[in-house]
C-alpha cells in the first residue's frame, strides 16, 4: 500500500494520483503559480509501474494529450513547446522516496540559507539547509531541500570535489531525511538516469530504486 504521506503529496504537486492509464496528462494551476524556489514549474511528471501523470497548465493540456501516443524521446522533445516554453529542455530522472533512512551519523548542522557560508547553488532554498564543514569552517557538502508541500520534500545534495569519496553526501541525506519525516512529510530524490555517482548516495542513504520516473522541464 502506498504511504499516505506520498499518495497526498502526489496529489497536491501533480492534481492526480494514480494515474490510471499509461501516461495520464492532467491540468493544475500549481503549474502556473511559483512553485519552491519562487519560480513557475510548467510541467512535472512521475512515472510509476502502473502508469505515468504529466501536470501541465491547464490550458495546455489539450495539446499534450494529443501527443500522450508518441514514443517517450519524441514525446520528452516536444514537451517544451507544447507548454509554451519552447528554448526549454526537457528531461527525466530517477524518482526515489524513503520511509525509512539507512542509520547513518549525522554529518552537518542546519543553518540559514543566505549564511555567508552556504554556496551560491544551494542559497534559493528557502529556510534552512544541512551544511557539513571542515575543521576551519569552510564549506564541504550541502543539502538543500525543496519543500514542494505539506506532505513531500524533495532532497537535493552537492559536495566539493576535493571532499567527495568520504560518504558525506549519504550521510547528509540521510540525516536531511529523518528531518523531513520528522515533521510529518515523505522525504523525495531525484537523480538523472546515468548519474551512477548519486545513484549510489541514494541507496546508502535509504532510497531505493523502485523503478519510478520523474519528467520535468528547465532552461538549462
Amino acid at each position: 500500500m502506498l504511504d499516505k504521506r506520498l499518495y497526498h503529496h502526489l496529489v497536491s504537486w501533480l492534481g492526480q494520483w494514480p494515474a490510471g492509464r499509461p501516461l495520464q496528462v492532467v491540468g493544475s494551476e500549481r503549474r502556473v503559480r511559483p512553485g519552491w524556489d519562487g519560480r513557475p514549474h510548467p510541467l512535472v511528471g512521475v512515472g510509476a509501474p502502473g502508469g505515468a501523470v504529466l501536470s501541465v497548465p491547464p490550458d495546455r493540456v489539450t495539446a499534450v494529450r494529443a501527443m500522450s501516443d508518441l514514443p517517450v524521446g519524441d514525446l520528452l522533445a516536444k514537451l517544451p513547446a507544447a507548454v509554451g516554453y519552447a528554448d526549454w529542455r526537457a528531461h527525466r530522472a530517477v524518482f526515489r522516496y524513503c520511509l525509512a533512512p539507512a542509520p547513518l551519523p549525522d554529518a552537518g548542522d542546519w543553518i540559514a540559507s543566505d549564511d555567508e557560508v552556504v554556496p551560491p547553488w544551494l542559497r534559493p532554498f528557502t529556510g534552512q539547509v544541512l551544511v557539513a564543514r571542515d575543521a576551519d569552517g569552510a564549506f564541504l557538502a550541502g543539502v538543500g531541500v525543496k519543500r514542494h508541500d505539506a506532505h513531500g520534500q524533495e532532497i537535493a545534495v552537492g559536495t566539493v570535489p576535493a571532499a567527495r569519496g568520504q560518504g558525506l553526501a549519504r550521510r547528509l541525506v540521510a540525516q536531511a531525511a529523518r528531518r523531513v519525516l520528522d515533521n510529518g512529510a515523505v522525504p523525495t530524490y531525484l537523480h538523472e538516469v546515468g548519474n551512477l555517482a548519486s545513484a549510489r548516495v541514494a541507496d546508502a542513504a535509504g532510497f531505493r530504486d523502485r523503478g519510478w520516473t520523474a519528467y520535468g522541464i528547465s532552461a538549462d
